[in-house]
């Protein structure tokens, strides 16, 4: 049985190239994600006082990056700029090598110091330090880039099951995460008795826009209501059971989480979460060796990396046009 199991495994570690922008494209949105907030709010907006905590930022036992400076907005502003130059760069996807672990730093350094953060940074947070080990070995210029050749030191067999262990680590956090949503709403009466959809669409503050709420009503204050209340539960539960699900069905598990946290930003408002939320989706549910078809396409050559259109890159690479 061991031996089996063993040459399973060779199989698979065998045939993995992680070299594809499957991994990059989920960098870029979780950074995405990050990068608006800091965009979008300074440092009084992010930094705020709240009940039981002595100051703020919070700096007690951490390492934030924000409690490297005096604690003033002037200085926090400084900080700011200088995470967002290093979202950009993670954005753009250039050398993960070096901005890997400058990314999780900061991810750490909002979930633990700053007041206003919507749930995403927690998760964001786990899921860019273990892509860390991942980008310590993308020696890539760009992580668009698709390596194809049997290039030693891309495909030695230490990176490869290096990057497949801590892949398969971040596909079980990710289960865990929706297994656990799921079955913690059930221990609340509105979510066990289908209303609690009702109540948090129509909460003063975390609730849908009035604009929003004029079409939906009917639908709130029907037993429709219910459905969608325990439709929520039921697909968190159903996202978790991917973890287990042959590779052939992912893409529906992969557009159902889709669906599930574009409706979250289109309703409440949650960009940022659902940004990280659908990042961290693609590391669950898109293999990590399945080049991502986008609107642009990288060439490496001895000129160095470019970026072609789609349509540039059929012709030279005679690639037929899509159906």
């Amino acid at each position: 049985m061991f031996k089996e199991l063993n040459e399973n495994l060779k199989e698979k570690i065998t045939g993995f190239n992680p070299w594809t922008n499957a991994y990059g494209l989920a960098r870029s949105l979780i950074g995405l994600a990050t990068l608006l907030t800091l965009l979008f709010n300074d440092s009084s907006i992010l930094f705020k006082p709240a009940i039981g905590l002595e100051e703020y930022p919070f700096c007690k036992n951490n390492l934030s990056i924000f409690c490297l400076v005096p604690n003033d907005y002037q200085y926090l502003e400084i900080i700011r700029w200088v995470c967002i130059v290093i979202l950009v760069l993670v954005v753009i996807g250039w050398r993960p090598r070096f901005t890997g672990i400058p990314h999780y730093w900061i991810m750490y350094s909002l979930q633990n110091s700053a007041t206003v953060i919507d749930g995403g940074e927690q998760i964001g947070t786990v899921i860019t330090l273990l892509l860390v080990p991942i980008t310590l070995c993308d020696h890539r210029k760009w992580h668009w880039t698709v390596v194809t050749d049997k290039d030693e030191s891309f495909l030695s067999i230490y990176k490869v099951v290096t990057i497949y262990c801590f892949w398969i680590a971040i596909r079980i956090q990710m289960a865990i995460v929706y297994a656990n949503a799921a079955l913690e709403r059930l221990k609340n009466v509105e979510w066990a008795d289908g209303t609690a959809i009702y109540y948090f669409f129509n909460d003063p503050m975390f609730g849908i826009p009035d604009y929003l709420a004029v079409l939906l009503d009917p639908i709130l204050n029907s037993p429709i209501v219910v459905i969608l209340t325990w439709g929520t539960t039921i697909l968190e539960l159903f996202l978790f059971s991917a973890l287990i699900s042959p590779k052939k069905y992912w893409n529906i598990f992969l557009w159902s989480g889709i669906f599930l946290h574009t409706s979250i930003a289109l309703l409440l408002g949650l960009y940022s979460f659902s940004l990280i939320m659908i990042g961290c989706l693609l590391l669950f549910l898109h293999p990590l060796d399945q080049t991502i078809k986008l609107l642009l396409k990288v060439r490496t050559g001895a000129g160095g990396t470019d970026f072609l259109s789609s349509q540039s890159y059929r012709r030279e690479k005679r690639v037929p046009d899509d159906p």
